[in-house]
């Protein structure tokens, strides 16, 4: 099997060229055009996933010899959730080169971020399956780059670390709202806010309505630290 010229360019992008070519087509197949002869990459990403998260541990332990578990798994969850995986695959294109069913092509499933990291994992383990695990672990951590380097101390999600700000203060878990829609189905903007009881409130909007919490909660926590 020879890769199409868009595929050719993507395994450059990705820094690995495939003796098998046919683990990458199915890597960037998704279900929604799959049949019989034409496999989608759900298994792959089952194997990605885990291939990634190895890498990813070996990273961190490499980068931070004194860290302590506590202080990595927060890290390692930063480098590895969907969004970030999502954030990835948009900068190497790999939207662009994916195999959809004209349903989900209509629904925008070129920008969503669980079909895009998905999709990122399959890629992972296609290339381990190709030439196995430093080969797939050398295109993690170039793919990755100063992410590793540059992740916080405490990547605890903002969430997280507002309702634990909250108690630390004997205030009851922030309170989430969506405060409207707008957008076409296939590329919404959703507006949420947080509020605690104390009566400090913050909004934010972003395409998906878990971005949108993430960030009003990290502009609430901002505010009520700087505060303080």
């Amino acid at each position: 099997m020879k890769l199409s010229a868009d595929l050719l360019a993507f395994s450059g992008r990705i820094g690995h060229r495939f003796r098998q070519p046919d683990l990458l087509v199915r890597a960037v197949t998704h279900a929604s055009i799959s049949s019989a002869t034409r496999p989608d990459n759900q298994r792959l990403e089952f194997l990605g996933d885990r291939v990634l998260g190895l890498a990813m541990a070996e990273a961190l332990l490499r980068a931070d010899s004194t860290a302590t578990e506590g202080q990595l798994a927060p890290r390692f969850n930063a480098l590895v959730r969907k969004e970030t995986c999502a954030d990835v695959a948009r900068e190497i294109g790999l939207g662009e080169v994916l195999k959809l069913g004209r349903s989900e092509m209509l629904s925008g499933g070129r920008r969503k971020d669980a079909l895009l990291g998905d999709a990122l994992e399959a890629v992972i383990a296609a290339v381990y399956m190709d030439a196995g695990f430093e080969a797939a672990q050398a295109v993690v951590l170039a793919l990755w780059g100063d992410r590793i380097a540059g992740v916080q101390a405490d990547a605890r999600d903002a969430k997280t670390a507002l309702q634990e700000w909250a108690q630390a203060r004997g205030l009851p878990p922030p309170v989430y709202l969506e405060q409207g829609r707008t957008g076409p189905d296939h590329q919404p903007v959703f507006t949420v806010e947080v509020r605690l009881e104390n009566g400090a409130l913050e909004r934010a909007a972003a395409g998906t309505k878990r971005q949108a919490e993430q960030a009003a909660a990290k502009a609430l926590l901002l505010r009520m630290e700087t505060a303080e």
